[in-house]
């Protein structure tokens, strides 16, 4: 497929859907197109993109978009999600996968409609820019889904420097995604969406600081960073700002082969990716395998925390990302509604994975009191409880496709993707 038909296709896909705007051609400005694995293509965004000359001054989102080939022939707007011979992922389907609600055979995204109910106190997005329809949007997404509306009450966007920051469409993305997948998960938490003023460290580093102050205010929860990027010399002096009494910290392990930084910090949730694999025909759900895109590795500037001494074989004197892992194929992505970039795409990174687990975390109420107090507790307990967590053992990840899923802690998928609330 050419770049103009591909362009072309992309845009008679995203015309498809229940929009509140036409099409951003922004989100396709300067955008990397990649096959998918089934009939389409992978859309990188701009902001997703690495710049070499970022590395500890910028970071990037984590996200990439599914864009059919026939989709659109489908005529969704009649319907919108989910549609009869996709098999993207809902909050209900996510909900059963990862034992949130009573299963129900298969986990069909199609037929399967039960919601998570839990959450409590606070889980806080931080992001760049700015999203000007985040809550009528989270509002949309929840009423095709059948998740509590959200109202003013619980959720509240706030400007780190204390003006609105501008807009960029790959970010506006990430915010969508990242506040929607969080709360399909915990509903019942209240959700700030921090925005900084720039992709500049400087501006998310101040947001992350105003979001652990929000959320340690609301009683503690967890902060979610979906963003990153190259690790660099000097990284750990900045690990302070993922200390937090009370607060939690999630971030994406990246969405190329190797380690990314915030997620390499000792005080931070490394949260990589899965593919979910379904059965031809039936979409039932089969198994988690490992994405191949999904970061992964050992950090060249931290060394082992004391929670990865039950791995010290596998990692040695390094501290080994992820820790736990969720879907983040963009071929098995996940629905997300974004009027500003034309209402529905299917999306996938491991920015699904964070805020994903950040829900989890949220909702199985447990609220430890730094995140390596929760890592510790994830750590102890898939050593303890195996049945906890659900192993993949398909699959590879890294430089070279060096690594490979196993049913034992690994550099592709950690302690694996969990299962129901017990895990920690």
């Amino acid at each position: 497929m050419t770049q103009a038909i591909y362009f072309a296709a992309a845009a008679a896909f995203v015309a498809g859907f229940p929009a509140h705007a036409e099409p951003a051609a922004n989100l396709m400005h300067g955008a990397q197109s990649i096959p998918a694995r089934n009939a389409g293509s992978i859309v990188i965004p701009n902001s997703s993109l690495v710049q070499a000359d970022d590395k500890g001054l910028r970071m990037h989102t984590n996200v990439r978009f599914f864009v059919s080939s026939s989709a659109h022939a489908q005529s969704p707007a009649a319907y919108g999600p989910p549609y009869s011979g996709l098999n993207f992922e809902t909050p209900a389907s996510l909900a059963c996968i990862y034992g949130l609600v009573t299963a129900t055979a298969g986990c069909n995204p199609n037929t399967v409609s039960a919601v998570p109910n839990g959450g409590s106190r606070a889980i806080a997005i931080v992001d760049a820019y700015h999203y000007p329809n985040a809550l009528s949007d989270l509002a949309y997404f929840s009423s095709r889904f059948g998740l509590p509306a959200p109202t003013a009450a619980n959720f509240q966007v706030v400007f780190a420097a204390g003006q609105q920051p501008a807009i960029d469409s790959g970010w506006e993305l990430e915010m969508a995604l990242d506040i929607e997948m969080a709360h399909a998960t915990a509903p019942k938490a209240k959700i700030y969406l921090v925005e900084a003023a720039s992709a500049s460290l400087s501006d998310l580093l101040a947001a992350v600081d105003k979001a652990a102050q929000l959320v340690a205010a609301a009683g503690g929860g967890e902060v979610s960073m979906s963003w990153g990027g190259s690790e660099f010399n000097g990284q750990t002096a900045y690990d302070s700002h993922f200390s937090r009494s009370g607060v939690t910290f999630f971030a994406s392990t990246g969405d190329s082969p190797g380690v990314q930084w915030p997620s390499s910090s000792a005080n931070v949730v490394a949260v990589g990716g899965t593919s979910l694999s379904r059965q031809l025909g039936t979409m039932t759900f089969l198994h988690h395998a490992s994405w191949a895109d999904a970061g992964g590795g050992l950090s060249a500037y931290v060394a082992r925390p004391a929670y990865q001494a039950s791995v010290s074989g596998t990692v040695g004197s390094a501290r080994g990302v992820p820790d736990i892992a969720a879907v983040a194929d963009p071929s098995t992505g996940v629905w997300v509604y974004d009027s500003g970039n034309g209402g529905w795409l299917v999306v996938g990174g491991t920015s699904v994975a964070a805020p994903l687990v950040a829900g989890i975390v949220n909702a199985s109420g447990h609220f430890y009191a730094s995140s390596a107090l929760e890592l510790q507790a994830i750590y102890q307990n898939s050593a303890a409880n195996a049945a906890n967590f659900t192993a993949a053992t398909t699959g590879y990840c890294g430089p070279q496709a060096a690594y490979t899923a196993t049913t034992s802690w690994n550099l592709c998928l950690g302690v694996g993707s969990p299962k129901g609330f017990a895990y920690q």
